[in-house]
């Protein structure tokens, strides 16, 4: 599936934008698009279930850490991972 620009140019889904966990408020419900950070680190978050096309919904936020719900799970993840995992 593609977009038409007015310019003639088109776009992907796919460059649906993506921004950090981090940034995303209370109550927030986004889609996993791609996990950054070390190979050690990417397969921890894959083994919780932060995976491509998964929904992840923003429970809350204390003092730039986040707590959130995936797959049935709840999980609180620091600034710094958060701010790994990138969303649409």
């Amino acid at each position: 599936m593609s977009s038409n620009f007015t310019d003639g140019t088109r776009t992907s889904v796919s460059a649906t934008p993506q921004m950090p966990l981090s940034l995303i408020h209370d109550g927030g419900i986004v889609h996993v698009a791609r996990i950054k950070g070390s190979p050690s680190m990417r397969q921890h978050l894959s083994e919780l279930g932060f995976v491509e096309g998964a929904e992840i919904k923003v429970l809350s936020r204390i003092n730039g850490d986040v707590v959130v719900g995936i797959k049935g799970s709840t999980f609180g993840l620091d600034r710094k991972m958060a701010s790994h995992i990138y969303v649409n």
